[in-house]
Parts: structure tokens; C-alpha cells; sequence
């Protein structure tokens, strides 16, 4: 748990640095606290922590207030991510404030009630609620902890169950904050009972409150999983798309000009600043396919839509494509006559380049036309999904069978029209 917290803890860290925002602090602040407390929890850090201090149980005290710490930091998050513009911001700032003062102040009385208590016996982490329940100073301290943690837990569960964020990632950790703040009062609900009947001299209740430790420490998973679960889903995401730009990249780059790449390495790396290199794949694509510009033509398209236009009336030609009987859709077939277009314009260039035996000199003719491919307004953040699409269509019957009818060269770098090809 300390190490799964850490790493975490430096992750949101290193994100942080790059973009400062309360929610990445509150996060990094959260999971390093939450390491610390698991690693002061370790029998070797609580041995070593009373030995410092001289009494046994000195260690509980610093970990019983990094646990309300790490929950109360937990719970200003979730006030931030569910404010609305509805709220005001007057309203969440007084919220934040307000259990913020609470939580100071609980952290001082408990802290005063702990020292001020008369601890005796051997230290047994697990069993300090229960062994020190006949001391009172013991008692108010862990009332003012049940407590707190009762009204934090259940306050972060209720706004996680009625927030809708628009943010999806956002909406995703509330879900896990929601369902781990209810695990975690199953540590409430087991310790409770065990303190009140062991402070009346019944200890059979004893393992039961034992037993509210794991209902933390699966909370902690859960809360763990809700800062990085939804990052670590953009992450693979991310991965998944730099693997399905591959032939594309590999069409309008690597057949095109290999000095649009960002640097020589053949593929990008996939483990290490992923949306880095996802980005910058979809910019030398971008780069790739201006290159081309020169070289496209409305043949292909043609050719594409054609045969799309052919398959929907002809069922044999249907299946011979891979379609439905409904065929594409609108930006399907946008995509489809995009890769058509793309493959045509490197096939021109290729054959130009064998020709004229230099690729430096290879140009097209002056008297064609260019061709603007479909798409070409896309907006920005539109870029990454339409390009997938593309790449995807790349592979499919339907371009590949409407790019092979239009190849061959010509005696000028021309390739020869439909008509020309089905002639041959």
C-alpha cells in the first residue's frame, strides 16, 4: 500500500509541475500523506516511531491524524469537483473552509487528548481502540476521530452520488470516491461497538473491531484507483491510438518523406510520455498529408464512391467489399475516401519518383487538378478521432479494391484513369 501510494503520489507529483491546479495539489498532498501513514503503520515504523519517543504507542497518534487528514483531503477535492456555477463560488470556497476549520481543529484536540493520556501495556497497532478503551483521555480521542471520519466519509459519499460533471474522468473518480467513503464507514460501523463495549470491561467485540482495518485499507484501494484510474484509462487510450495511427503514419511519413518525423526513431515510445508522443504523431501526419497535397486527385474518390454507390445495389458486390446493407456511414465513408485518396497520392508520387530518378525532382503534373480532401475543417481536438478513422479504413476491401483499379504508371508520372485500368 505505502509503495502503490508513493508512486502514485510522485505520478500526480510530475503532472502537477506541468499543470498547477488545486485538484493535482490536493491529490499529490493526499497520496504522499497516505504513503507516509502506511509506511509509519509498518511494524518496523511503529516500533521505531514509540522507541523515538519513548511510549509504544506514540505512533498511533501521527497515524490516526494522516488518516483524517488524507479523508478530509479527499472530501475538499470532491467539494471542488462538484461545485457548480449554480453553487457560486462563494458557497464552495465557505465549504472548504468550514470542514477544513473542522478538521484543524479536531486534529488539536485529538492531539491534545492523546498526549494527555495515561497509555500503558504493549503496543499492539491493531488493537488500540480496544486495549487503551478504559482510558478517558483515549475515549475523547477516538470520538473526536470516529466522529469526524463518520460525518467525512458520508458528506463525500452523498455529493459523489449527486453530482453529474459534465468531465467524464471527473465523473468516473467520484463514483469510486462515493463507493470507497461507504467501505471506509464499515470501519466506523465495526470500531464503534467495540470501543463502547470494551470501555465497558467486554472485549469479545474485539476482533470485530480488528476487523475494521480491512474495511479501510480496501477503501484506500478504492480511493487509490479513483485519482488514477480514469488517467491510467486516457493512458492506455492514448497507447491504443499511437498503435492504430501506425499505417497511416507509415503511408503519408515514412513513404512520403521521413524527414517529417519529429526524430529517427522508427516508433514512438508507448510506456513514457504517451500523450506526448501521440501528439507529435499526429502532427507529422498532418505534415505528411500537406506533402501529398500536390499529388491527390479526385480519382480515387471516385473510384471509392462508386463502387460504394454499386455495393448498396448489388448484393455480390456487397459481400465482396465487407458491407452492410445500409454501407457506411457518413463520416465512415469520409474516412474510407480519405485513405483512397491518400494510398492513390503515394502510389502517383512513388511511380514519379522511379521515373524521374531522384525523389527530390519528382514533381506532378501542372496541368491536374488538386484534389481537397474531405474533412480538411476538422477542428482540433477533432484531428486525433478523424485520423483513426483513416488509418482504420486503410486495410479495408472497399479502399483497397478502388485504389487497385486506378494503379499503374504512365508515360508523364501519370497514372492512368479508371477506364484505362479496366481496359489493361
Amino acid at each position: 500500500m505505502a509503495a502503490a501510494f508513493l508512486f502514485l503520489a510522485a505520478w500526480k507529483g510530475i503532472a502537477f509541475r506541468r499543470e498547477p491546479t488545486p485538484t493535482l495539489a490536493l491529490m499529490t498532498a493526499n497520496l504522499t500523506v497516505a504513503g507516509a501513514t502506511y509506511v509509519l503503520a509498518s511494524p518496523l515504523g511503529y516500533t521505531t516511531t514509540g522507541s523515538a519517543f519513548g511510549q509504544g504507542w506514540f505512533a498511533t497518534l501521527p497515524i490516526y491524524v494522516a488518516i483524517l487528514m488524507c479523508f478530509g483531503l479527499s472530501q475538499l477535492q470532491t467539494i471542488i469537483w462538484t461545485s457548480t456555477r449554480r453553487d457560486g463560488s462563494h458557497s464552495a470556497r465557505t465549504a472548504l473552509v468550514g470542514w477544513s476549520a473542522a478538521y484543524a481543529l479536531a486534529i488539536v484536540v485529538m492531539t491534545v487528548a492523546f498526549l494527555s493520556a495515561d497509555l500503558s501495556g504493549p503496543a499492539d497497532p491493531l488493537k488500540f481502540n480496544t486495549e487503551q478503551a478504559d482510558e478517558p483521555f483515549v475515549l475523547a480521542f477516538l470520538a473526536v476521530f470516529l466522529t469526524m471520519l463518520t460525518c467525512g466519509t458520508l458528506h463525500t459519499w452523498s455529493r459523489s452520488r449527486r453530482a453529474r460533471p459534465d468531465d467524464e474522468g471527473i465523473a468516473h473518480a467520484l463514483v469510486w470516491f462515493g463507493r470507497s467513503m461507504v467501505i471506509v464507514f464499515g470501519y466506523v460501523a465495526c470500531s464503534a461497538p467495540a470501543i463502547v463495549a470494551a470501555a465497558m470491561g467486554h472485549h469479545q467485540l474485539d476482533s470485530v473491531g480488528v476487523l475494521g482495518s480491512a474495511f479501510g485499507v480496501v477503501g484506500c484501494v478504492g480511493i487509490c484507483y479513483a485519482m488514477s484510474g480514469a488517467a491510467v484509462s486516457v493512458w492506455l487510450r492514448e497507447r491504443r491510438d499511437i498503435l492504430a495511427l501506425e499505417p497511416l503514419w507509415d503511408l503519408v511519413v515514412a513513404s512520403v518523406d521521413e524527414r517529417l518525423a519529429f526524430s529517427g526513431s522508427a516508433r514512438p515510445n508507448r510506456v513514457l510520455n504517451v500523450r506526448f508522443s501521440l501528439h507529435r504523431r499526429i502532427i507529422e501526419i498532418l505534415d505528411g498529408i500537406r506533402a501529398l497535397r500536390p499529388w491527390m486527385t479526385d480519382e480515387a474518390a471516385k473510384a471509392l464512391e462508386g463502387l460504394h454507390s454499386e455495393a448498396l445495389r448489388d448484393e455480390s458486390v456487397r459481400e465482396r467489399v465487407g458491407l452492410g446493407e445500409r454501407g457506411l456511414s457518413a463520416q465512415e465513408l469520409e474516412a474510407a475516401v480519405t485513405a483512397a485518396v491518400l494510398q492513390h497520392a503515394v502510389g502517383r508520387l512513388q511511380d514519379a519518383r522511379t521515373q524521374s530518378g531522384d525523389a527530390a525532382d519528382a514533381t506532378p503534373s501542372p496541368h491536374r487538378a488538386v484534389y481537397t480532401l474531405p474533412g480538411q475543417a476538422t477542428a482540433a481536438d477533432e484531428e486525433r478521432t478523424r485520423l483513426i478513422r483513416v488509418a482504420g479504413a486503410l486495410a479495408t476491401p472497399l479502399v483497397r479494391i478502388s485504389v487497385h483499379g486506378l494503379q499503374g504508371p504512365s508515360a508523364d508520372g501519370e497514372l492512368p484513369s479508371r477506364a484505362d485500368a479496366e481496359a489493361r
